[in-house]
């Protein structure tokens, strides 16, 4: 099939949808699919462009197999609402002429990934002109979110807003998303059962394993052997309640054995590094190269999973796949009633969001019990082998796109 991907983040940002689009594209290739993919230049996690993207604006690469179009963007120093707004609509106007450039392949498939949902219109408009099927694939409900944690106060335009957002979500021949929750999310907003897809973040588990020895981290940051690590590794954003992990650093501070290890890069981690000043046994490391992931989280005794409250229920966070294929407990800050702790609580402890002393009081509880660790542990791999695969996940994809009830008269155009 020929497939064209459309994703402002991609490849080689190492974490959240640029890590999963990069992923995707790439396993497609290597199963002889025509991949092509129009992608802003990497910025995220550091909100800062890659070296050597500045200039020229527009570019043509080939990818490990695939065919990548790079159009211009404006990334802000400091993301707010406003600015995140403005900040993707300069990506979705700088690469609509990129998109059209691809009706003369005539794509099988056109699969736009959202956040940025500002990218949708474009998609369906080039899937409809070369008679692909239109494909929406939504990582988070940018539009929810933002209005939830007051990123955005559009005061009498959010109705309208909505409403466009509904428009959209209807109009395209599937619709996916990550979770079952958000499944029933997509039907609240007016998508059909039929269109819904369940497309979940997935994890390579040949990769990300359990490690068989010690991680090489603890002698680099001088852990000793017996302690035990706290881990929070991924994007330092605004929607994970990441504060309250310091805080609980803090109500810890008594226990000589166990350490906090808080690693990544974000808007937040200023905060991060002002709230742990003094705390002897909390190490915190930039984002760390792609290759040094297994044994990054080999590190973790216990993996720290915070969730604001606004937002934990409209995202299923993508560092779980590897916390959860690294066998691993989990210490989950959200609401008993959502998916995030629907997953957790049959490998580690889910606790009340934005409260530091039950984190704490989960993590000491499981520093205490190394028999419940390695039980916990055991679930959440068996949970990735069985659940979250990267090739069960991405076949059952391209069987979706290949089904036969796939829109009659897009096919019959391009057969003409």
């Amino acid at each position: 099939m020929k497939i064209l991907i459309y994703s402002a983040n991609f490849a080689p940002e190492p974490t959240g949808i640029g890590k999963y689009s990069g992923e995707m594209a790439e396993w497609l290739a290597t199963q002889g699919h025509d991949v092509r993919v129009v992608a802003a230049p990497p910025y995220y996690p550091a909100w800062r462009l890659g070296d050597g993207y500045a200039w020229p604006p527009y570019r043509k690469e080939t990818w490990r197999g695939c065919t990548v179009w790079r159009a211009p963007l404006w990334v802000p120093s400091q993301p707010n609402g406003l600015s995140r707004i403005v900040h993707l609509l300069t990506f979705a106007l700088s690469s609509a002429p990129v998109m059209l450039r691809q009706l003369a392949w005539r794509p099988d498939v056109v699969l736009v990934v959202a956040p940025a949902m500002v990218c949708a219109p474009m998609a369906w408009v080039t899937a409809r002109l070369s008679g692909a099927q239109a494909w929406l694939h939504v990582q988070d409900f940018e539009v929810d979110v933002a209005f939830r944690m007051g990123l955005v106060n559009v005061g009498l335009a959010r109705h309208l807003v909505w409403r466009m957002e509904r428009w959209l979500l209807r109009s395209f021949d599937v619709v996916s998303t990550i979770s079952g929750r958000m499944i029933d999310h997509l039907q609240k907003k007016g998508v059909s059962p039929e269109r819904c897809h369940l497309f979940p973040n997935w994890v390579d588990t040949d990769k990300i394993r359990p490690l068989d020895g010690i991680s090489s981290y603890r002698a680099r940051l001088g852990i000793p052997a017996q302690a035990v690590v706290a881990l929070f590794s991924g994007t330092m954003g605004s929607k994970q309640g990441l504060e309250v992990v310091p805080a609980a650093a803090r109500l810890l501070q008594h226990r000589d054995d166990i350490h906090f290890v808080i690693c990544g890069d974000g808007v937040m981690k200023p905060q991060i590094e002002a709230d742990t000043q003094g705390l002897a046994r909390v190490h915190l490391l930039p984002l760390q190269d792609v290759a040094m992931l297994p044994e990054l989280l080999g590190l973790a005794d216990i993996h720290l999973l915070p969730q604001s409250p606004d937002a934990e229920d409209l995202v299923l966070p993508s560092k779980l796949t590897g916390m959860l294929s690294s066998g691993r407990p989990i210490v989950a800050t959200c609401n008993p009633d959502t998916e995030i702790a629907m997953v957790v609580a049959g490998c580690g402890k889910v606790v009340p969001p934005l409260q530091p002393e039950a984190l704490a009081q989960a993590i000491e509880s499981l520093a205490d019990d190394p028999n419940a660790r390695a039980q916990l542990g055991q679930a959440a791999r068996q949970y990735a082998e069985e659940e979250i695969g990267r090739d069960a996940v991405l076949s059952a994809v391209v069987r979706h796109m290949q089904a036969p009830d796939a829109p009659a008269d897009d096919r019959s155009r391009k057969a003409a």
